[in-house]
């Protein structure tokens, strides 16, 4: 059975230590919460003149690295809008427009995953504001992790959870 003040002071011990989760969460606690709920995070699908998509290289340890749309996970009081442009600043040192209704939203469960294995994934529309940071455009050879470049079409090293966004790309 469990010891219900146990958890309790548990959870009163790691709120003193947690000072803002809306700037998000030590490691260790992360992971703890991906372990015992869904993650919610936006995807951003940006288009060029060319109609090419943008995509960057993810080698994070959580499956084979390779190409993905820039996204991330939304922070704990955090609006939709604020996480669209955090993810395309950190991710393309650049800002977006976006359409306010997602392309697509899918529920992705990894089975074998202990750890961010359930997530609610929302693909937004997104156009470029300004110009991308040059300085991380992949050029050639192998690509490091940030990297990113304009697809014509959807690369065949795309990272697998990315495989449903394939007709998008």
């Amino acid at each position: 059975m469990i010891n219900q003040t146990s958890i309790k002071r548990a959870i009163d011990t790691i709120e003193c230590r947690v000072r803002d989760p809306r700037r998000g969460l030590p490691e260790d606690l992360f992971l703890l919460a991906s372990r015992i709920t869904p993650l919610v995070n936006v995807d951003l699908l940006i288009k060029n003149e060319k109609n090419q998509t943008l995509l960057t290289w993810r080698n994070d340890g959580y499956g084979k690295a390779g190409w993905h749309i820039p996204g991330g996970i939304i922070r704990y009081k955090e609006t939709i809008a604020d996480r669209i442009h955090a993810v395309a600043l950190n991710e393309l040192g650049a800002d977006v427009e976006f359409q306010n209704n997602p392309l697509s939203i899918n529920e992705v469960i990894h089975p074998r995953r202990r750890n961010r294995g359930h997530f609610i994934s929302f693909l937004f529309e997104c156009r470029l504001m300004n110009s991308l940071n040059r300085e991380m455009r992949y050029e050639e050879g192998v690509p490091r992790p940030g990297v990113w470049a304009w697809h014509d079409r959807c690369p065949r090293n795309i990272i697998s959870v990315h495989e449903m966004y394939r007709n998008f790309i």
